[in-house]
């Protein structure tokens, strides 16, 4: 097994000047810097070893309680007593009070080191942030500094048997009484629906108080937890999946389970979409660290592993060879430039005078980056051979625990559909105007304005189609590609970085052959 290391400089390159983070007022450097640093040391010594462990062992649900794998409950208990679970939390709820752009850096790492664990603990942020949105002063007083503290992991509870992406199939009901609301139904494919690393567990449910004829109108937003509600909340089985397998996925019933409304009645999805939008671009993030990891691991396989011979006749590693450098060089290209693409998106959300376009990149980011984790995990299987078909290396995980991440979220075919349908349409087309006008301010590269050029094209295409559903793929692939060629134009102009100057001008000269065209 290579060691995990954390590529906290790529990551601090890619914010600071890709992303220009640097240039933004509220951006301290040195203390951005030290808190990446900082995690990045905790996650190789202790985060990381349990990672294969986990993967092994998985979660055991034990007289309907989940029981974690061998060595979590106690890595867990370190992560809530050096205080990052409150890293984004507000300092009056006992948090640290660090912005998005901090708490994207240190969430790549826990993913490239963990994910099982980083899947349970960071949805906390998504529900300080709803809770701090749609949620009562009294609401927000009892539980952010529980989430805060690690006291409490929370949940997001919306899938059902027979509602997956469509919600206006939710059928778990809200009913009003006098003591209150409660809620019955089931969930499924609940992340950390129950675990025994937490106190407490607070559970943001989406059911439906209003009539099921009025479709996702009738839905709102409600909160529960294991100390509420007691055996009214059951897991009913753990999912056996194919990879995060120390990450309890959770079947759970509800039985008139005492609840709390987060915001107003029947204004649940936009309530919902508060958490849903953290989590998309924190599964990017989940992408580019998967993305990262197997680059890591098969450059230093192929960096010792002798194979061959090279043209003086003397033996030869794997890197030497043409064929594993250019596998080498797509791992490295997607997960520097998949990296770029989340940050640029985080940037202009902080910056916050441009909605629009950060509408149009989330979607766009989730696709890319997902699939950038997925491919470069395929690739480091590639290179190391039968080794990486096995568990030895690790890449063989990887690959598993990336595969969800076009799944969850949102798959990556619904996230496309709405970016060539609602993502060209809302307000005139402006988030994809933005996006247009983003690639001309990030870059004026040769390769790059024949993409956009191309990608113009097709954009009239879709708008025009009667059909734009059968267009929504490649156009998204597109979209994805130009937004990548982009940002590696923008790396290969800034200099400072040999290594990366010179794979800036690899990806540039197949920008678009790459693309299809």
């Amino acid at each position: 097994m290579i060691p995990f290391a954390a590529p906290s400089d790529d990551i601090l390159f890619s914010m600071r000047v890709v992303a220009d983070a640097a240039g933004l007022a509220a951006w301290d450097d040195d203390l951005a810097q030290d808190i990446l640093q900082a995690f990045a040391r905790f996650a190789e010594a202790e985060l990381a070893p349990i990672n294969a462990r986990g993967d092994r062992a998985g979660c055991v649900l034990d007289q309907g309680r989940v029981r974690m794998p061998s060595g979590f409950a106690e890595v867990y208990a370190q992560v809530a007593a050096m205080g990052w679970q409150g890293l984004s939390a507000p300092e009056p709820y006992g948090g640290m009070g660090q912005g998005p752009l901090v708490a994207a850096m240190v969430s790549e790492v826990f993913s490239g080191a963990n994910h099982a664990l980083q899947m349970l603990c960071n949805l906390v942020p998504g529900a300080i942030a709803t809770l701090l949105a749609h949620g009562t002063d009294r609401q927000q007083a009892e539980w952010i500094p529980r989430l805060a503290s690690g006291a409490a992991l929370s949940t997001m509870c919306l899938t059902e048997p027979g509602a997956g992406s469509d919600l206006s199939r939710i059928r778990t009901r809200a009913q009003p009484g006098p003591g209150g609301w409660t809620l019955t139904g089931e969930k499924i494919f609940i992340s950390g629906g129950d675990q025994d690393l937490s106190e407490d567990i607070l559970h943001l449910v989406l059911a439906r108080s209003g009539a099921v004829e009025e479709g996702v109108k009738g839905l709102s937003l409600f909160l529960t937890a294991r100390s509420m509600a007691g055996s009214s909340v059951a897991v009913t089985r753990i999912e056996d999946k194919l990879g995060l397998h120390a990450s309890p996925t959770c079947q759970m019933s509800f039985a008139a389970a005492p609840a709390e409304l987060i915001g107003a009645e029947g204004a649940g999805l936009k309530a919902m979409f508060t958490l849903m939008n953290h989590a998309r671009l924190d599964v990017a993030l989940q992408g580019v660290a998967h993305a990262a990891r197997a680059h890591a691991i098969a450059a230093a396989y192929a960096g010792g592993r002798v194979q061959g011979r090279g043209p003086e006749g003397r033996d030869a590693v794997l890197c030497d060879h043409a064929d594993v450098r250019r596998m080498l060089d797509t791992q490295r290209s997607l997960a520097m430039g998949a990296r770029g693409m989340a940050h640029i998106a985080l940037v202009e959300m902080v910056r916050g005078d441009a909605p629009a376009l950060v509408d149009f990149l989330t979607p766009v980011c989730k696709v890319f980056c997902s699939q950038a984790g997925i491919r470069a995990a395929d690739l480091g299987i590639q290179i190391l051979g039968g080794y990486g078909y096995l568990e030895d290396y690790g890449v063989a995980q990887t690959w598993r625990d990336a595969r969800i991440t076009a799944i969850y979220e949102g798959t990556n075919g619904i996230h496309a559909l709405a970016t060539a349908t609602r993502g060209l349409q809302v307000q005139g087309g402006a988030g994809a105007d933005a996006f247009d006008a983003l690639i001309g301010r990030l870059t004026d590269h040769p390769s790059v304005m024949a993409l956009r050029e191309a990608w113009r094209h097709r954009r009239a295409e879709v708008l025009a189609s009667p059909t734009p559903a059968e267009l929504a793929p490649a156009f998204m692939g597109l979209t994805g590609e130009l937004f990548h060629h982009a940002v590696w134009a923008r790396i290969g102009a800034l200099g400072g970085r040999d290594d990366l100057a010179r794979l800036a001008a690899r990806v540039l000269s197949g920008a678009c052959g790459r693309a299809g065209i």
